[in-house]
């Protein structure tokens, strides 16, 4: 949409009276903001009103239909315009006088901050975190659909900087090739080798050596006689690989293209030792789901682990580089750990040659271990000292510093930062979750949520993390951007505003190369279709039937008096973003639904004294307060957690009664449970906000529900499951229309192959170009040590 100011305050002028009468119908609602599906509902009733025909269509109707939030107060009424993805525009009415004005991302900010603190508040001097300054060395993506594609952005770029400076641009690309090293031996070209007229006409050479032998040959039969023209071991493992890469060596210094880039840098040995940070939570491979902090990202980051070893290895034996990878998961060691693995400092990985967890404890200001589990939102006082000795920990059990360091969530990826610029390694940052927009209006209403979630450390961390990163994986373009009615989770990082402690007017530009969509997949030896049956786990069928039917169970409640009906099955954490008790509610209240089907959850603890988890316990209150509200003891079965390999054979168990899965949470960054129960062949209902939307294709591969809108979406699983009982086949066609989808587009063979391709395009864009700008670097070390570590040191002050 295009934002005319002259033709809305034309408008404006015109119909001074209904404008008046829309803003009043506002103002008397007495709420400082209006979020945009507020904004929405007073307009369409003011529009089905008399008079409203007038705002209908109008200049005016088109500013508020892509508006996402208003401020106000009587006369003004700001708006933030979105006009489209990643562009915002922000507007003020007076209501008296009906002038209206565009002010900056600052005055609307201070606007809001005068709604939360008083007036004269908004007149005070906050500190201003911009980061537009340092933005404009990096190419910028120009289209809305190119968002999360940064590193085809970044292809093309560097090649046409080789191209546009071709001697200088070849000269350093020779130079790059020369630094290649592995566990001392020297690769790729020989550090003598550092003019590119020179390497030109040894390549020329090398082809002609290579020209008379055949495509499978081993290198190693010329290995020789290439090193005495300069040329050293990782262009291939055989002779047809190696003079394949020679040509395109040959290509790129002649006339640099993006694709040309693409492949020959695909075959430069970069990536041997990967560091993969993940502290909070209990991080190990067994004993652990369910328990607080803890679920998808442990399935996740372990399956991570095993697909970028194959990937690694794979590509070091084609390079003909001889090293066995090395891939270290850095987490917190917890002495109290219970009956898990978490006390331990090193375990290896199952299914794995080299990987390993390695686990750093968390110390007080006295150097003391501290011993039990710490929240998620309580850890950011130990994350500096945690890193730095993590950092000796891992250059200890390397033995060399890593090529690649990958933070996961907030904490994480604080700590990868850290890590890896006193390293000066590539950093990639994945979010996974961002909490800023789990909880409505965190950023403003800060102080309210501090003592329990401590935002103000969380969002800065946040900040930093991804402004110190290379590069950024998301697994939906939804995290990054949202859609063209709603913002992203990066997105809602550009400009918002910490009354008392900072405002950010320019934090996160979505349009920066640096962002990357990467999505997950499910292990595909663990989760596969029902109908596989020769993979099937039947063993465990017995305990499953007993999970689901029989009574008395301990540690569960609920029981099942229709057990020939298909069951609706849902698995997550109990927490609030989570929406299990939401789904429980809607659920009792929809009597087709529960004429139709059971219910089934497995989540957490059953007895709230099992719990340590704030949280986790109040959900475990209110789960049993809606059971016994509804009396769904007769419809709902309500178990703990179970690990993954019994979870992946319960989907199909579920799934051989013609059952469903509901993911109901009012947010899902990207949805791995949908993922695996698409996979085994379970029809899926899941959250539109979020993943699950890119994920399933409504009414093909599943179907989008509105956790906002709990009756409809009883009311849409309840018609499935009429459907399927008189059209069986329509059952099927979900089913396998959810395989085929994540067959796909969600495997972590793909998923790996394009992390290590972004690893090596950024790390030769980090060389190429002064990617580690000096100017940000001190600007982001100010931040850190004039706003996050003073609030970090303000929660144990607060705790003691």
């Amino acid at each position: 949409m295009m934002l005319d100011l002259a033709a809305l305050q034309t408008f404006v002028d015109a119909n001074r009276a209904s404008v008046y009468q829309l803003l009043h119908r506002c103002f008397v609602l007495e709420k400082p903001f209006l979020l945009r599906s507020e904004l929405a509902g007073e307009r369409n009733e003011f529009i089905a009103g008399p008079g409203g025909d007038t705002i209908a269509g109008s200049t005016l109707d088109a500013t508020l239909s892509v508006s996402q939030e208003a401020a106000l107060q009587a006369p003004w009424f700001y708006l933030a315009v979105r006009p489209s993805i990643g562009r915002w525009r922000y507007l003020r009415i007076n209501a008296e006088t009906m002038q209206l004005d565009e002010v900056s991302v600052s005055q609307y900010l201070r606007f809001k901050e005068s709604l939360v603190d008083g007036p004269g508040f908004g007149d005070s001097w906050p500190l201003e975190i911009d980061f537009d300054p340092f933005g404009h060395p990096f190419p910028r993506l120009k289209e809305a659909r190119s968002i999360g594609r940064g590193v085809e952005v970044l292809n093309r770029h560097l090649s046409g900087k080789l191209l546009a400076d071709a001697e200088n641009g070849a000269h350093r690309l020779v130079r790059f090739l020369s630094l290649h090293t592995c566990d001392g031996q020297q690769l790729m070209l020989d550090p003598g080798m550092n003019e590119a007229q020179a390497v030109r006409r040894a390549v020329r050479g090398a082809l002609e050596i290579l020209s008379n032998l055949a495509n499978d040959d081993p290198f190693t039969a010329v290995a020789t006689e290439l090193r005495g023209v300069g040329f050293e071991p990782g262009w291939g493992n055989t002779v047809g690989r190696a003079r394949e890469s020679l040509e395109l060596l040959q290509d790129l210094l002649q006339a640099p293209d993006p694709d040309t880039l693409a492949k020959f840098l695909a075959r430069v040995p970069m990536v041997f030792n990967v560091v993969i940070l993940s502290p909070h939570g209990y991080f190990a491979q067994s004993n652990v789901m369910g328990l607080p902090d803890t679920g998808g990202q442990i399935v996740y980051i372990l399956d991570q682990v095993r697909a970028l070893e194959y990937e690694i290895r794979a590509r070091l034996s084609e390079q003909g580089v001889k090293y066995e990878p090395q891939i270290l998961v850095v987490t917190r060691l917890i002495p109290e750990a219970g009956n898990t693995t978490c006390n331990e400092q090193l375990e290896s990985i199952s299914g794995t040659e080299k990987a390993r967890i390695l686990r750093v404890p968390f110390r007080t200001e006295t150097g003391e271990i501290v011993p039990e589990w710490i929240s998620r939102f309580d850890v950011w006082p130990y994350i500096e000292r945690f890193s730095l000795e993590a950092e000796r920990e891992i250059l200890a059990e390397l033995r060399t510093r890593p090529d690649l360091v990958v933070g996961n969530y907030s904490d994480g990826n604080l700590a990868a930062a850290i890590i890896g610029e006193r390293l000066r390694v590539t950093k990639c940052t994945i979010a996974h979750a961002l909490e800023k927009t789990k909880y409505l209006m965190s950023d403003l209403y800060w102080r309210d949520n501090e003592p329990q979630y401590h935002f103000s450390c969380q969002f800065t961390a946040d900040l930093i993390a991804m402004n110190t990163a290379d590069f950024v994986i998301t697994s939906t373009y939804q995290e990054i951007a949202g859609t063209s009615e709603s913002a992203g989770q990066y997105e809602s990082y550009h400009a918002y505003t910490m009354p008392g402690l900072h405002r950010v007017v320019d934090g996160i530009d979505v349009y920066d190369p640096r962002f990357n969509i990467v999505s997950p997949g499910a292990d595909p030896e663990i989760y596969f279709p029902y109908y596989e049956t020769d993979r099937r786990l039947t063993g465990l069928h017995p305990e499953l039937e007993a999970k689901l039917f029989e009574a008395g169970l301990p540690g569960t409640r609920g029981q099942l008096r229709g057990p020939d009906k298909p069951v609706l099955f849902s698995m997550a954490r109990l927490d609030r973003v989570k929406n299990l008790t939401g789904l429980a509610e809607w659920f009792g209240r929809n009597s087709r639904l529960r004429r139709a089907a059971n219910l089934f959850l497995v989540a957490g603890f059953v007895d709230s004294e099992a719990s340590s988890d704030d949280e986790e316990i109040a959900e475990i209150n209110r789960m049993h307060e809606l059971m016994d509200r509804y009396e769904l003891d007769g419809d709902m079965r309500w178990v703990p957690h179970v690990d993954r390999v019994v979870g992946s054979e319960l989907y199909r168990f579920v799934a051989d009664r013609r059952g469903a899965f509901i993911q109901p949470a009012l947010f899902e960054a990207f949805g791995l449970t949908v993922v695996e129960a698409m996979v085994c062949g379970l029809p899926t209902f899941a959250t539109c906000f979020g993943g699950p939307l890119e994920i399933i294709e409504h009414g093909l591969s599943g179907f989008h529900i509105d956790p906002n809108h709990g009756d409809r979406s009883a009311d849409l699983m309840a018609d499935f499951f009429e459907r399927c009982a008189s059209e069986p086949e329509h059952w099927t066609t979900i089913s396998q229309g959810g395989v085929d989808r994540v067959n796909s587009r969600y495997t972590w063979k793909a998923y790996a192959e394009r992390m290590m391709t972004l690893a090596r395009i950024y790390g030769f864009w980090k060389y190429m170009t002064n990617l580690e700008q000096a100017e940000t670097r001190r600007y982001l070390e100010m931040l850190y040590a004039l706003q996050f570590r003073p609030q970090a040191q303000a929660i144990l002050e607060n705790t003691d």
